[in-house]
């Protein structure tokens, strides 16, 4: 860990970069959870990952010894100018490099092919980057993130402790923590402690646009207030009578004074199917 630790501290010195906490430049410097990564994202020769945050590029090298193509997608205009150069100087053809928000990148880039995200994202983009990526037309086929531990553990949450966000999580895969990262793994060293986190994207997904949007209102009415009973929260935004929904609820085996935290998605589907005439 000391060697990684010398390497990033000479090369932000070399390139005057001041890591920056608004661009979750809290760098890795410890080999053993780089390997980590790479083991759990399970890669094949023909593989083509999608990279976010690569930072100084020591996981970008790593995953293009592996796979058929690594797309690193970096924010920072300066670590990009860095990673651009140093894959030029060790004459690497499989590594992409792309000056971007990942927020606003194109996926058609990687023209409709089968992808896995790799990425250390910035904390703060976290459930709108998750939203994006696994309600979008061209789906991961798994994702291997480095997360808030609070995060992760709010997203493989079961009943009763079911929040919106791991909701809107295994609704699309099943998310498992592969290792939690301790606060000293990273220099600068942050104030929250990690955890390495894979979703695997669910093969049996067939929901349209539509039906998504439906079910999410669903969802939203239903952690609306986290106090209240589910039948009344779905009464107010669904804007029907509180009986239609215990009804709903006794006719699934739902306990009619379930709160939202208590039902898992499978639960949720049935509620869905149940009451989706009622949502717009």
């Amino acid at each position: 860990m000391d060697n990684l630790l010398a390497k990033t501290r000479e090369i932000c010195q070399m390139l005057e970069i001041k890591p920056a906490r608004s661009k979750g430049q809290n760098f890795l410097i410890n080999e053993n959870i780089y390997d980590d990564i790479v083991r759990a994202a399970d890669l094949k020769s023909d593989d083509l990952v999608l990279e976010i945050g690569p930072g100084l590029g020591f996981l970008t090298m790593k995953l293009a010894k592996l796979v058929k193509k690594v797309v690193a997608v970096e924010l920072d205009d300066q670590l990009a100018d860095y990673l651009q150069t140093g894959i030029k100087s060790v004459d690497i053809s499989n590594v992409e490099i792309i000056n971007s928000d990942i927020l606003k990148f194109n996926l058609a880039k990687l023209n409709g092919q089968k992808y896995k995200v790799v990425a250390n994202l910035p904390y703060n983009i976290t459930s709108i980057f998750l939203r994006q990526f696994l309600s979008g037309e061209n789906k991961p086929e798994a994702l291997v993130l480095m997360l808030q531990k609070e995060v992760a553990e709010r997203i493989i949450a079961t009943p009763p402790d079911m929040n919106l966000l791991a909701i809107s999580v295994q609704y699309y895969g099943e998310p498992k923590i592969i290792r939690e990262v301790k606060a000293g793994n990273f220099w600068p060293e942050p104030k929250v402690d990690s955890a390495v986190i894979k979703i695997e994207v669910s093969n049996s997904y067939s929901g349209s646009a539509v039906e998504d949007k439906k079910f999410f209102h669903l969802l939203k009415f239903s952690f609306s207030a986290k106090r209240k009973m589910l039948k009344n929260n779905l009464a107010a935004g669904l804007k029907i009578s509180p009986k239609i929904i215990e009804n709903a609820l006794r006719e699934n085996n739902f306990n009619p004074k379930a709160r939202a935290e208590e039902l898992n998605v499978r639960d949720f589907k049935k509620l869905f199917a149940a009451l989706g005439e009622f949502v717009v």
